[in-house]
């Protein structure tokens, strides 16, 4: 077993080249027009061994949870046991981003049926909420204030998605997959500098540090758990040892059910989760929406989460708009990639809503037809962006004025894990609790997500409804975009992935644009700076812990101020990408720098 990647070994590894040397590398865009998404894979004739059949690969935004990745897949363990290890031990040692008490996508690819399938573990309101479900006394709740009421918790989806995806591709036994997290809890495990470093003055003035039980957690004696510190959780490991014994339905009913529902159901303003709406959580199984890029297949996952049409979007535009370019220089495929990013976001933020409740145009949001449409439709540098109308353009039939637009912003308290073992199947993996330590509430060793401030709030906007509205037993829509992409011959090439709310979109994409047409390795990708284009202003990330990458930065946004775009200089994004490449027969892994994580590759 060896470290393939990871930011401390980034300047040993070397960068191919620099960002700005990155740009002047770009391969030219291929003038051919985007073809029609093809339909959700179905099982084909079982293939070959797979050629990487000695190596398996996992990365996750912690070294022990890479770590219980490998040893699942050590042990003959699939990719989906690897994914369930390395959650369930993340959900302890960074319970600020993901754990039982949240939800998640999970994207798998399954290579002997040739399948690949999304595993919709979103949070879901409470049967019993209605459209102004954040309007407590005639008053519309204010973000923070909604994070931390009980209306703001889900039902919570990780376990039972664990569930589900193990039911039809683990190879281990359910139970062995939670031995690495119950012994870290047990043991204690050693807090890391980003755990520390989380717990900062504002979370302690909150119910972070005033409840008793996390307060005693995480600020024993009155401070805050510091680098170096040994935890142990007895309640987590308790609670694992429920899940492994009576599988999902510990979590759903019972007494840790019980718990959740007074959990919620505690503080000035309270939520209406009930036991029924626990009992009644079922995960989603559905096909992934997928999509071409030149030779390859972008998968991902579809509605509620905007991954499958959001990537899919960005990339058909970027080859569209470059495409009818007059130049192809490294300067004018960043701008392209810009413009792609704001159409697709325009789009995602009207359209995509929970498909149970509202109806979601995805295949009319992904018609070539309507793509060309897009790109061709005089959209430059420096204008507002605004949604486009695939009703009008394919049948005549207008329906922008369904809705209005949802402008809601999201914290993110999420990871991304990516996965493949030697079998060649694949996951990617992303699960939040929406928030930084979700709501802050706490029962049998972890936090409750705030995953319904997803929902947009107020309900409408100039008069009319929007799409991601709350609803009874709805799922608020996601920025989550788990992606797995596919070569010509139909085997995984890249899987990726990202937290940080809204952002995922452009953290995610920026990975996909990076490999499949920049030339840059998985780590190089992880490690560029990120562009966030939502709306009219575009984000470029000046500051980060890459070295070289403040150059890189810096010299974007000059490029793109020069070209008319309105450019906002920041520092301090949240992306927490995660991916693995393969090519050459060999598997490349990236973690992003930000963040703590790590890529291992088993080698047998």
């Amino acid at each position: 077993m060896k470290t393939a990647f990871s930011p401390r070994n980034l300047e040993r590894q070397g960068m191919r080249h620099s960002l700005l040397a990155g740009l002047a590398a770009l391969a030219l865009l291929s003038a051919a027009s985007c073809t029609s998404p093809p339909p959700a894979e179905t099982a084909a004739a079982a293939k070959g061994e797979w050629r990487l059949s000695q190596r398996a690969m996992a990365t996750a935004a912690d070294k022990r949870a890479v770590e219980a990745a490998i040893a699942a897949m050590d042990r003959g363990g699939s990719a989906v046991d690897a994914a369930i290890a390395a959650h369930a031990v993340l959900g302890l040692v960074e319970p600020q981003s993901s754990g039982l008490g949240g939800g998640g996508y999970m994207v798998v690819y399954d290579r002997k049926s040739n399948t690949t399938t999304v595993f919709d573990g979103r949070e879901t309101a409470p049967a019993t909420a209605t459209a102004d479900y954040f309007t407590v006394n005639g008053q519309n709740l204010g973000f923070v204030q909604a994070i931390l009421s009980g209306k703001s918790v889900g039902t919570p989806g990780a376990v039972a998605l664990y569930e589900a995806a193990h039911r039809k591709f683990g190879k281990l036994r359910w139970a062995d997959n939670f031995d690495a997290a119950i012994k870290l809890a047990d043991d204690g495990f050693i807090v890391s500098p980003r755990l520390a470093n989380s717990l900062s003055p504002r979370y302690q003035a909150g119910p972070l540090g005033k409840n008793p039980e996390t307060a005693a957690y995480f600020f024993p004696n009155g401070k805050a758990l510091a680098v170096g510190d040994r935890r142990t959780n007895p309640e987590y490991a308790e609670t694992l040892r429920y899940i492994a014994k009576d599988g999902a339905s510990a979590m759903y009913s019972g007494p840790i059910a019980q718990d959740i529902v007074n959990a919620v159901h505690s503080g000035d303003i309270q939520g209406e989760l009930s036991l029924a709406d626990l009992a009644a959580y079922r995960v989603l199984e559905k096909p992934a929406v997928c999509g071409p890029f030149r030779d390859y297949k972008i998968c991902s996952a579809p509605p509620s989460s905007s991954g499958g049409v959001a990537m899919n979007q960005i990339l058909g535009l970027y080859d569209l708009i470059a495409a009818g370019s007059p130049d192809a220089t490294p300067e004018a495929n960043l701008r392209d990639f810009v413009l792609a990013q704001q159409l697709g976001y325009a789009d995602r933020d009207h359209y995509v809503a929970d498909p149970a409740v509202v109806t979601v145009p995805v295949a009319d949001l992904l018609n070539p037809a309507y793509l060309k449409s897009r790109a061709a439709g005089g959209f430059k540098p420096g204008d507002a962006p605004q949604p486009g109308d695939p009703g009008a353009v394919l049948y005549n039939k207008p329906i922008i004025d369904m809705w209005g637009r949802d402008t809601n912003t999201a914290s993110p308290g999420t990871t991304h894990m990516s996965f493949i073992d030697r079998e060649g199947n694949a996951v990617s993996f992303t699960a939040t609790v929406e928030s930084g330590f979700g709501s802050q509430r706490w029962t049998n060793g972890f936090l409750l997500n705030n995953q319904l401030t997803d929902f947009t709030r107020p309900p409408t906007l100039g008069g009319k409804p929007i799409a991601n509205a709350p609803g009874p037993g709805k799922r608020p829509r996601s920025s989550m975009s788990p992606t797995i992409v596919f070569d010509k011959a139909g085997e995984p090439f890249m899987i990726t992935g990202s937290p940080g709310g809204n952002s995922i979109v452009g953290y995610v994409s920026k990975t996909l644009v990076a490999v499949l047409d920049w030339g840059a390795t998985a780590q190089e990708a992880s490690a560029l700076p990120n562009v966030i284009a939502r709306g009219q202003t575009v984000r470029v990330e000046t500051s980060d812990p890459t070295a070289g990458a403040n150059a890189t930065g810096k010299q974007w946004s000059g490029v793109l101020s020069s070209q008319g775009f309105k450019v906002q200089e920041v520092t301090g994004e949240v992306s927490g990408l995660n991916l693995i490449v393969v090519r050459n027969d060999r598997l490349e892994g990236g973690a992003d720098p930000r963040r703590e994580g790590v890529a291992i590759e088993s080698v047998k």
